[in-house]
This record gives C-alpha cells, structure tokens and sequence, in this order.
C-alpha cells in the first residue's frame, strides 16, 4: 500500500491566467477520512483569487489524511491531502 498526494500545481488546476497568484483556499472538502474515492473525483473545491475550482482526485483509493482544513489557506505545490492506494 502506498500514498499519493493531492497537491494543486499550475499543470493540474491552478488557473493559467493567475500565475502570479501563489496562494488559494480550500473552501469546502467533499470527503473525509476514510473515504474512498475513484481518480478523477471531485474531492475539493478550492478558492484562487474569485475562482471557484474542484480539485480531482489524483489516484483510486481512501482518504488518509486531510492535511488543510476547510477556508485554510495554502500555496501552489502544497500537499492538501493524502491518499492511500493498493498499488
């Protein structure tokens, strides 16, 4: 069993046109702890500057650990969550 991360990165998310944004916030989870999600799942939405944007889930597996909290704020690159896979 390994981990994978949920981190927004410019080439996954974050809008092209707020590349001199570095900083977001997570407005609301949709999961928990726990959780199981499929890749591709909306798991987050996230708040960069006034755009509103949901946030995939990177692999199939269950919510590990939730690593900000809800209107937390955190920079482009940071890891947001971790996943638990089989693989």
């Amino acid at each position: 069993m390994s981990d994978e991360i949920v981190a927004v990165e410019s080439e996954t998310v974050w809008p092209a046109d707020s590349d001199d944004v570095e900083e977001a916030i997570v407005s609301s989870w949709f999961v928990r702890e726990g959780t199981a999600v499929t890749e591709g799942d909306p798991i987050a939405e996230i708040q960069i500057e006034k755009v509103s944007l949901d946030v995939p889930a990177p692999a199939t597996g269950e919510i590990h650990e939730l690593l900000v909290d809800e209107q937390g704020e955190f920079e482009r690159g940071d890891t947001l969550a971790r996943i638990s896979t089989d693989q």
